[in-house]
């Protein structure tokens, strides 16, 4: 009789060695995407109290400024020796490498507290809530949420709106036969004259790997696999009626458990990386507008043609509107929506703020578009700062900058935390009263904002010695960041932080406050180095310190924001709003944009334009 050979062994260690570098290979471009948003984590508690701020290897970072919205960018490792100095600062793409300087602010003026801005359609303010039934979510439940979070950002707030309930009821049973079939067979294998048991669960796990490699979904099972269940039933059942180690199965079955969270994790790294990449790359529909664009610019021949005929854009009296945008639609639809919602507009001046990518896109137009009787001046900052500044170092265009912030509070700690956005001036911003010298006041418009409601009245607001009209975040406070702005930093710990979005200017008061000077000196203190990382990361506190005590508050009613990540919001308090905001980061122009808010962008999108049309652009 020939002998028979039991059959090699397999080894695993090649193949776990291939998985562990496909592993890795993926989280390459996971760790360069959420090396990107910055994030402040902050409570509510008093000011003597320390303030926690996140170290940015831990926080998925979003940012929206310049080319974050048109492509993604990569970050760059913290080295153990600087994460004292990183835990202090928040940070944008990536972290700086050294610790930022106390800074010295100049003294400001000490001014009397003004009025509160009236508003003339008055409309009893409510708060956001979900029109959905409340549902007092667990203390394990607000612990997920708040990790997942401070590491995916609004990723989370997207995936809870379009998770999907499984309803392929027997293809959960096959998994939940096979984790508990794999808990039991290490234990059964041990025990003697059960060889035949071994076997039977053995095959049978094989089985269902095999079915379930095969299908996803109910309606791709074979015909036979109820007979597949039946078995595997009857053998987990004998396998159950054995003496067995109960401390073994247990173990087996937290390791099957733990295998399960990490691949389940694993996968949430990758969605949010998808997610991440939509939400932060320009269209291929935009990017095809703004090619067309540029190249009917020079073909066409209005290219000796300027703006309007003789038009004298600088005159004082007029009402002269500042926005800075590297869109081309998103720039139309802040005009048109203001436009619109004007009852006079003779003498509206719109300045749109472009780099010298976007310039003769922005051109061409705004050439073939008019707004009623308005005017758009488009300027290339970039080409303008080189010509006409160069003393100053900040040639590139900066758009306003969105900082993700953690609120939680310490006498309720059961809460759920929340996460907003907070939209700040960029660098940029702060060179406008050098643009415009002969201006005395512009209302400086976001992008990614519509207007609802005639603003007529705010050229009438009498801001006293006040530099910046604006609305305030107060659930952030100055106290709370302290270790960011300094000890040596003059400000009032309980003042709120404001926001960027709408804000009314006054350019004689501005240059009367030196607020470019001090703006220059906090810039040199708080920035490391001259890599953009380092910059954009002094946005923050250098926004809060130069307008320390020169805000004037805007009512909260002038405008809603929170249409680029809160789903809560309801419609009545949307279409009675002022002015709507989306900071955050699903914008409407966006395919992730939350479908509920763009319908209120999309009504100003320009009809019947030939480029959009040959360009898949659809309003």
């Amino acid at each position: 009789m020939k002998a028979t050979v039991p059959p090699a062994k397999r080894r695993r260690g090649p193949r776990l060695a291939v998985l562990a570098l496909v592993f890795c290979s993926l989280l390459v471009p996971i760790a360069f995407l959420f090396n990107r948003f910055p994030a402040v984590y902050v409570t509510d508690e008093r000011p003597e109290q320390e303030v926690n701020l996140p170290s940015f290897d831990r926080i998925g970072v979003e940012t929206h400024s310049g080319v974050d919205r048109e492509k993604q960018q990569g970050g760059s490792d913290v080295k153990p020796e600087k994460q004292d100095a990183l835990e202090k600062i928040p940070s944008i793409d990536t972290v700086p490498s050294r610790v930022i300087r106390k800074p010295e602010v100049l003294p400001p003026p000490k001014i009397k507290k003004p009025k509160p801005l009236p508003i003339p359609d008055p409309v009893e303010h409510k708060k956001t809530v979900n029109k959905r039934p409340p549902r007092v979510p667990s203390a394990d439940e607000l612990e997920k949420a708040k990790a997942c979070q401070l590491e995916f950002g609004s990723y989370c707030l997207w995936s809870i709106e379009h998770k999907e309930v499984m309803k392929d009821a027997i293809v959960k049973r096959l998994k939940d036969q096979l984790f508990v079939a794999r808990s039991y067979y290490p234990s059964i294998a041990k025990l003697k004259g059960k060889e035949t048991l071994t076997r039977e669960l053995k095959q049978n796990i094989q089985e269902h790997e095999r079915v379930l490699s095969e299908s996803i979904v109910d309606a791709d099972l074979p015909s036979f696999i109820k007979k597949k269940i039946e078995k595997m039933d009857r053998a987990i059942a004998r396998a159950k009626s054995c003496t067995v180690d109960c401390i073994n199965v247990d173990k087996k079955l937290r390791q099957i458990l733990h295998m399960t969270d990490d691949e389940a994790h694993f996968h949430m790294k990758q969605s949010a990386y998808l997610y991440n990449l939509g939400v932060h790359t320009m269209p291929k529909s935009h990017h095809c507008l703004n090619m067309r664009l540029t190249v009917e610019y020079f073909k066409s021949a209005t290219l000796d043609l300027d703006d309007s005929p003789v038009h004298n854009f600088n005159v004082p009296d007029h009402r002269h509107y500042v926005i800075l945008s590297k869109n081309v639609l998103a720039a139309s639809v802040v005009i048109n929506s203001s436009v619109s919602s004007s009852e006079e507009t003779r003498n509206v001046v719109f300045h749109v703020l472009t780099d010298a990518q976007n310039f003769y896109a922005m051109k061409h137009w705004f050439l073939r578009n008019a707004y009623r009787e308005s005017a758009v001046h488009v300027i290339n900052y970039e080409h303008l700062i080189l010509e006409n500044l160069p003393e100053f170092s900040m040639q590139q265009l900066y758009m306003p900058e969105e900082f993700r912030v953690f609120i939680s509070s310490f006498e309720r700690p059961t809460e759920k935390s929340r996460m907003e956005y907070l939209s700040v001036f960029s660098h940029s911003h702060f060179f406008i009263p050098e643009i415009f010298k002969d201006l005395k006041k512009v209302i400086v418009l976001d992008d990614d904002v519509i207007v609802q409601r005639d603003l007529s009245f705010l050229w009438n607001l009498d801001m006293g010695d006040k530099v910046n009209a604006a609305v305030r975040f107060c659930g952030l406070r100055m106290g709370q960041l302290r270790n960011l702005l300094g000890e040596e930093a003059t400000y009032d710990p309980q003042s709120c932080a404001w926001m960027s979005g709408l804000n009314v200017i006054n350019l004689e008061k501005w240059r009367e406050y030196n607020v470019t000077e001090n703006y220059l000196q906090l810039l040199d203190k708080f920035r490391s180095n001259d890599d953009e990382a380092s910059l954009r990361a002094a946005a923050l506190p250098i926004s809060l310190l130069s307008f320390q005590n020169l805000i004037y508050p805007l009512n909260e009613r002038l405008t809603l924001s929170g249409l680029g990540y809160h789903y809560g919001i309801e419609e009545e308090i949307i279409r009675t709003s002022t002015s709507l905001h989306y900071n955050g980061n699903m914008k409407p122009w966006l395919e992730l944009g939350i479908p509920n808010y763009r319908k209120y962008w999309k009504r100003f999108l320009a009809r019947d334009e030939r480029f959009m049309d040959e360009c898949n652009v659809s309003p």
